[in-house]
C-alpha cells in the first residue's frame, strides 16, 4: 500500500476498464473507465488530508486501489473500505494484506473503531478476504442492491478495532 503516483494512471484505467472488475463496484465507478476518469480519480486522490485511497503495489507495480471512506454525524467512529485489484493479479494473496494494512492505518492513524462494507452476495472472492482479515459478517440485506438492472442481496462485514 502506497501513495497513488501519477505515473499509476494508464494501469489504473487499463485494470478498471475490465468488466469483471466493474462489476463488482458501485455504479458511480465509470464504465467504460477511461484514462481521462483516471485523472479525475488522481486528482480527487490528492486534495484529500488526511489521505485514505491508497495504491496497492505488487512487486514494485502498481495493481489496484483501496481506500477508507470515514463516515460522519453519530456514525464518525466508523468508515466504509473498498477496493479492486486488477485481473491479472487475482488469488495471490494481495488483497488480503492491503485489507490488512488499510485496517490496521485506520484503527491506529485515523482512530476508527468500526471498518465495514456492504459486498455483492456473488462476490465469494471478497467475502473470503474480508473473512481472512477477521471481518465477521453483520447481515445479509437481501435485495438491497441492483446492478445493471438484476436486483441483488448485500453482504455486510464489519472489523471493529480490538481494545487494548
Amino acid at each position: 500500500m502506497r501513495y497513488l503516483a501519477e505515473e499509476d494512471l494508464p494501469k489504473l484505467a487499463e485494470y478498471a476498464n475490465n468488466e469483471k472488475v466493474s462489476i463488482n463496484l458501485r455504479d458511480a465507478f465509470p464504465s467504460p473507465y477511461s484514462l481521462d476518469d483516471a485523472l479525475i480519480f488522481f486528482n480527487f486522490v490528492k486534495s484529500q488530508n488526511p489521505v485514505s485511497i491508497f495504491a496497492i503495489e505488487y512487486k514494485g507495480n502498481y495493481v489496484g486501489n483501496i481506500s477508507l471512506t470515514c463516515c460522519s454525524d453519530i456514525y464518525s467512529n466508523s468508515a466504509e473500505i473498498g477496493y479492486f485489484i486488477g485481473e491479472p493479479f487475482w488469488n495471490l494473496g494481495i488483497v488480503t494484506k492491503a485489507v490488512n494494512l488499510i485496517t490496521k492505518y485506520g484503527f491506529e492513524k485515523l482512530g476508527i473503531i468500526r471498518i465495514f462494507t456492504g459486498v455483492f452476495d456473488y462476490n465469494k472472492a471478497s467475502q473470503r478476504v474480508l473473512e481472512k482479515c477477521g471481518f465477521e459478517k453483520e447481515a445479509i440485506f437481501k435485495k438491497s442492491i441492483t446492478k445493471k438492472g438484476i436486483i441483488y442481496d448485500e453482504v455486510r462485514f464489519s472489523k471493529i478495532k480490538p481494545e487494548k
